[in-house]
């Protein structure tokens, strides 16, 4: 018996079930996925550059006969959505499942969105543990039935499974064979002559999966003491379970497809039926597509965000748990760039430049908070350059502030270099600013290809990041040290100025990949309280309310001296000797 969380669960599962190959492109909350799944003995797993070409791979693995594991979050599917709805036509060889782990809250994404739309519009089956210890046999088990009815698997988690630790009967590996490859283009090409028939198949499919679903033992009935019965699946059965212990419960372990026959007989055994999920109306609408009514909450359910056991009772009328309240006088904890972090300065010049920021996805996002306040627009990932190129084209021959786009190395890799490509083919103009920190920072220091560092630790090629934009045709292409206030306002200035397409690589390596720190900072007495060096927005810094004067939080500041440079009092000195 071992304690996992969802992530280490599934991995274990899909390890234990012969998974040879694994891929993904890391987001949270699926990012540990592969990462455990990585450590184990005789796989093979890559982060690639984004989810679709995670996805293809995971496609071609599984043709030649592997059993294969995809990871993505909730957005990451949108990503992956072209590859999948044709794998869902084609089949597989080996077997193939996709963990799509959803974001209720929106705790480190931009949307809530809910993956069982995916599964329903692909006609790709679903399944939805309710812990860890079913996303370890949910994700064993999915590989055989993956096989059995020639279509990959999803299985879905939310925060609550990728991350809650509970108890796992854990086993042995099983050695699967490599299944013989058999040229067969009737089934792998999907040109209009072959994906006719295959749709066919596709439907015959989903009959035969419905009729298992309705017989299968991941779909299970509790009997309540009451004539209240409520359905629900994944996170939401453990809050229901807590909120409502009255309640007889229609726990779905496969919510697609569902059978039909088994939603109406458990409605049939209560007298007033509700459907209890995250979100998204999902489930009460495919309830209701079953021909059976679904009730209206008393008070409501809350359409945006997590559940919790007391949400649940407040929407059936009942008293929710006492709690109690954090203290008034508790000072806020915004999120904020770390201590030193290279990208500070980008933001602060860049805003003094009064420049209009498309950003990107990444902890750089935070540039958007005050008081850097340095980012306009935030949509997805590689967006910030196609959509700078959007501005450009809409503000041509107007008198207009510079437009500048903010992406990180990993994102570029991902999808600005599309996005670049298209902007470099139509002429386009304006400032891109590649912050390169050499990793891929917000999900937990992933390599990627602009720093060469793979998975496990296999032998690569680092890609020269100003190589490959030269190559696309940008002719100002320049790298300059983020931590150099002076560097970064003048090649700022000077690109913004200029009538052509500039790319700025800021390089600096992310100040969680070396925890060695120089001696800090400390205020001296010549500090008049202007503010400047608190304008910065370094966790470090602080100022007193009264008299306005800054401080420094030694045990903080890694020594950087980004402040320093912006101080035109001398009141900020470096403190004599190392730490």
């Amino acid at each position: 018996m071992e304690l996992l969380s969802g992530n280490e669960a599934i991995a274990q599962g899909a390890w234990e079930a012969g998974v040879r190959v694994g891929v993904a492109y890391p987001g949270t909350p699926s990012t540990e996925t592969l990462e455990n799944f990585a450590k184990k003995e005789g796989v093979y797993a890559e982060w690639c550059t984004n989810e679709k070409v995670a996805l293809e791979v995971g496609i071609g693995a599984s043709a030649a006969g592997a059993r294969v594991l995809a990871t993505m979050k909730h957005v990451g599917v949108n990503v992956a959505a072209d590859p999948l709805f044709t794998a869902a036509y084609t089949g597989v060889n080996g077997g193939f499942v996709i963990l799509a782990a959803d974001d209720p809250g929106m705790y480190s994404s931009q949307n809530e969105q809910d993956s069982h739309f995916y599964a329903q519009a692909a006609h790709i089956p679903m399944m939805d543990p309710a812990d860890a210890a079913e996303a370890y046999a949910f994700t064993k088990a999915a590989y055989d039935l993956s096989e059995r009815f020639d279509v990959p698997f999803f299985i879905r988690s939310s925060v609550r499974i990728s991350h809650t630790k509970t108890p796992v009967q854990t086993g042995e590996r099983a050695e699967v064979e490599l299944k013989p490859y058999e040229s067969n283009p009737q089934k792998w090409v999907m040109m209009p002559a072959f994906a006719k028939p295959r749709r066919k198949v596709q439907l015959q499919r989903d009959a035969e999966l419905a009729e298992w679903a309705g017989a299968c033992e991941y779909n299970k009935v509790f009997q309540g003491e009451g004539k209240l019965g409520i359905i629900c699946a994944g996170a939401a059965y453990q809050h229901v379970s807590e909120a409502m212990p009255e309640a007889s419960v229609l726990k779905l372990g496969v919510t697609w497809p569902l059978c039909p026959q088994s939603i109406r007989d458990f409605a049939a055994s209560v007298q007033d039926l509700y459907v209890v999920e995250e979100g998204s109306d999902y489930l009460t609408q495919a309830v209701r597509a079953c021909g059976v009514e679904v009730a209206e909450f008393p008070c409501g359910l809350p359409r945006d965000g997590e559940l919790t056991p007391g949400l649940i009772r407040v929407a059936f009328g009942k008293e929710a748990p006492e709690f109690t309240d954090a203290p008034a006088n508790l000072p806020g904890r915004p999120p904020a760039l770390c201590p030193g972090c290279p990208h500070r300065l980008v933001f602060k010049e860049l805003a003094r430049a009064k420049a209009i920021v498309t950003g990107d996805i990444g902890c750089y996002t935070l540039g958007a908070l005050p008081p850097l306040s340095a980012m306009d627009t935030c949509v997805d990932m590689g967006a910030s350059v196609s959509m700078a190129h959007g501005f450009e084209l809409a503000l041509e021959g107007t008198e207009h502030r510079p437009v500048c786009a903010v992406i990180g190395d990993s994102t570029f890799g991902h999808s600005g270099l599309s996005s670049l490509i298209s902007t470099v083919y139509n002429r386009g103009a304006g400032t891109i600013c590649v912050l390169d920190n050499r990793t891929t920072a917000m999900t937990g220091r992933q390599g990627n290809p602009f720093n060469g560092q793979t998975l496990q630790n296999r032998p690569s090629r680092e890609l020269d990041l100003e190589g490959v934009v030269r190559a696309l045709g940008v002719e100002d292409v320049r790298t300059i040290d983020p931590n150099d206030m002076k560097a970064v306002r003048t090649a700022i200035k000077e690109a913004t100025r200029s009538d052509e397409l500039s790319v700025l690589v800021f390089r600096s390596p992310c100040v969680l990949l070396d925890r060695t720190r120089k001696a800090p900072y400390l205020v001296n007495g010549a500090c008049t309280g202007c503010g400047v060096c608190t304008s910065l927005g370094c966790p470090a810094i602080a100022r007193d309310p009264e008299s306005g004067l800054a401080s420094i939080d030694t045990a903080q500041c890694i020594g950087c001296g980004q402040c320093a440079q912006y101080c035109g009092f001398k009141a900020i000195e470096q403190m004599e000797g190392a730490r």
